[in-house]
């Protein structure tokens, strides 16, 4: 019992990420499962069979909150669902050792990117219209092929790339990823069961992560509802950085030494970038500050 309470915790805990920054809970609640001794391939089944859960009540919450772009929701969520149940089919007969360290680098770039961009007030939903088919197909694709096989990744590689192209506001991408979600986990629950069978499975332990989760989902809603576009662009974006600094570090052996400097100047860097928007956001007067937000909310 203590085990279960401590991972519907952790759950709670990585949906609210997942559900206020457009990822996180893959990564957090693999984990967690991989250190209490699962394996990686049963680890990531249990967190895609917990998703379905979880992503519906979040993809549900999103909704009434006006953050989700349907048409880009189709046009990602499809592709996202064949790369996650052809990634869920292959985990035990592909390796992603040499994968991750190069997209954890190109994942660190486009944070740094989205996270300088918001730094310096661009908004990134100055571009009109919506993300194309060009972009979603290889994007979905590759998201859910990583999500499926390194236990989580859909929200890291989605919710950066759709930040760049700009063409949603930040509420909008999360609450877009998010809705998507749902669909790339049934796939990716399909495609494990097809190769696992429900032997090794724990039931009680995707029944912990789906309730944690699926408290947390609509709190997170409603908080990304309220956030202030230039704030939560950063927050994301140095987010992205923490998160591929560790892929990074581990793919060059880095010494503790390393470790500790490349946190601490990331960390750094972050909170300063943070400051800077919370100062301008400050200075702002008040009935300037709500005609923003209603204007970058209305271009959505």
């Amino acid at each position: 019992m203590p085990t279960l309470l401590l991972i519907a915790i952790a759950g709670f805990g990585a949906q609210f990420v997942d559900g206020s920054l457009g990822m996180g809970y893959g990564v957090t609640s693999s984990t967690l499962l991989i250190a209490l001794g699962l394996s990686p391939a049963l680890a990531s089944a249990s967190v895609q069979m917990a998703k379905i859960g979880t992503a519906a009540v979040s993809g549900v919450a999103h909704h009434r909150f006006g953050n989700v772009d349907w048409s880009t929701v189709r046009r990602i969520a499809i592709p996202g669902a064949i790369g996650s149940f052809a990634g869920a089919t292959f985990l035990s007969s592909i390796s992603t050792a040499v994968a991750r360290p190069v997209a954890g680098g190109l994942l660190f770039v486009l944070g740094a990117y989205v996270m300088l961009r918001f730094v310096r007030g661009r908004i990134l939903v100055r571009r009109g219209g919506r993300p194309g088919r060009r972009l979603l197909l290889p994007l979905g694709l590759t998201g859910g092929f990583i999500d499926a096989t390194g236990g989580g990744g859909w929200g890291p590689v989605t919710t950066p790339a759709l930040l760049a192209d700009g063409r949603l506001d930040p509420r909008r991408v999360i609450g877009t990823v998010s809705a998507a979600e749902f669909l790339v986990a049934v796939s990716a629950t399909a495609g494990f069961l097809l190769g696992l069978g429900l032997s090794g499975l724990d039931l009680g332990i995707v029944a912990a992560l789906l309730i944690g989760g699926a408290i947390a989902a609509p709190i997170a809603a409603a908080v990304v509802r309220h956030l202030n576009p230039r704030i939560l662009g950063v927050f994301v974006g140095g987010a992205i950085c923490l998160i591929n600094a560790r892929i990074l570090l581990t793919a060059v052996d880095a010494v503790p030494l390393a470790w500790w400097i490349g946190y601490t100047a990331l960390a750094s860097a972050w909170l300063t970038a943070l400051a800077i928007v919370i100062r301008d956001r400050l200075r702002q007067p008040a009935r300037a500050r709500s005609r923003d937000d209603e204007r970058v909310g209305s271009r959505s």
